[in-house]
């Protein structure tokens, strides 16, 4: 096991290394005269790639039509959905056998935190990652 995981510490390190070289020499290169409307290329399909789809030109209707965009028919199709969609009761709604609770709500103490804290390997932190920047501060 421990030639499996000093494996995996040499092949991040090389990954890390040849994204870092990589990065200088994207950087280099803009500052070159001959790479200048890189900067402008990467920008745009930057933009691209984080823009919305804002819409389809076709859409199968209630009635397993496939309907192509005329006048807005497909807006009006979605605002039919989404009314029925919203209109109607979920069959799981009325299997909720659960009663109402009277009285207090029970409270969290510090130290039931604790002890579940204590239970957890720093495997679990934030992001599976063994290591977490700001570990939560818990007062006992």
């Amino acid at each position: 096991m421990e030639g499996v995981k000093k494996s995996k510490q040499n092949a991040k390190r090389v990954i890390s290394l040849a994204q870092r070289k990589k990065q200088k020499q994207c950087a280099s290169d803009l500052n070159d005269s001959n790479h200048q409307n890189e900067i402008f290329r990467i920008t745009k399909q930057m933009v691209k790639e984080r823009q919305d789809i804002m819409g389809s030109n076709c859409l199968t209707g209630v009635s397993d039509k496939v309907i192509v965009d005329d006048k807005g028919i497909i807006k009006d199709s979605w605002k039919e959905y989404m009314e029925k969609l919203m209109n109607e009761e979920s069959e799981w709604y009325h299997r909720i056998s659960a009663g109402a609770k009277e009285g207090q709500a029970d409270c969290i103490r510090t130290d039931e935190v604790a002890a579940a804290l204590k239970t957890r390997s720093p495997a679990d932190a934030v992001g599976g990652r063994p290591y977490c920047p700001h570990p939560p501060v818990i007062q006992v």
